[in-house]
């Protein structure tokens, strides 16, 4: 269970605390699917960051199944994350220099349990790509190259899968594709899944609805 207890975030300048978002609660379980809109600049993805433990809130809390990450010291943390948060952002951040497969390899890395190539293997199957593994990111188009990060963030078997404007760099053709396989993964992965888009085609598709304009969470 994902709970999001009165969190905002500020941050310090010359004329004042900027507020980005302010008393945001929320709670998710196992399986549910959110989408978040917003105009630029509302706080979307700064509240993402909050939800997978990358930025803290200045006041309020987020827990994941009783634990608070943030109390968590740094090592333990970034273990944390690795083992139970799956990231999708905007720009695939893939590694250039290294294959399909290795990429999506890479959060098993640092993991106690080592490789798991044929799990890699099997979610680049699902997305599409079993005949790119050996391919480099320069070899691939933008939706490949997403449907090779989506694999990556689902790799570790997270039980949060948490995604940052997925469609956002994609023709329309590709992102209906990413977003038909985000959605189909995450059913298959019984993940809890939540988005942040300005893309209102893709917002509509989720069962659960929110929009954040003036640091508010409003549910559609």
């Amino acid at each position: 269970m994902l709970k999001v207890e009165n969190v905002s975030k500020e941050y310090p300048t010359p004329r004042g605390p900027l507020k980005i978002v302010s008393a945001i609660s929320l709670s998710l379980l196992r399986g549910d699917a959110l989408s978040i809109m917003g105009p630029s600049g509302s706080g979307k993805s700064t509240l993402l960051y909050m939800i997978g433990a990358l930025e803290p809130p200045t006041s309020g809390t987020v827990t994941f199944n009783g634990q608070n990450p943030f109390q968590l010291k740094e090592k333990e943390l970034a273990a944390f994350r690795n083992r139970e948060i799956g990231f999708v952002f905007q720009d695939h951040c893939l590694l250039p220099q290294c294959s399909v497969i290795e990429n999506v390899l890479t959060p098993t890395l640092v993991s106690k349990d080592g490789h798991d190539s044929e799990r890699a293997r099997l979610l680049l199957t699902e997305v599409g790509l079993k005949d790119r593994l050996e391919h480099r990111p320069a070899e691939l188009s933008g939706g490949e190259k997403q449907r090779v990060a989506l694999a990556r963030a689902l790799v570790m078997k997270p039980q949060l899968l948490l995604c940052d404007e997925p469609t956002g760099n994609l023709d329309h053709q590709a992102a209906e594709v990413v977003a038909s396989l985000l959605l189909a993964l995450h059913q298959q992965q019984e993940t809890i899944l939540v988005v942040v888009t300005h893309n209102a085609e893709l917002a509509a598709r989720f069962p659960l609805r929110y929009e954040l304009t003036g640091q508010q969470l409003r549910k559609l």
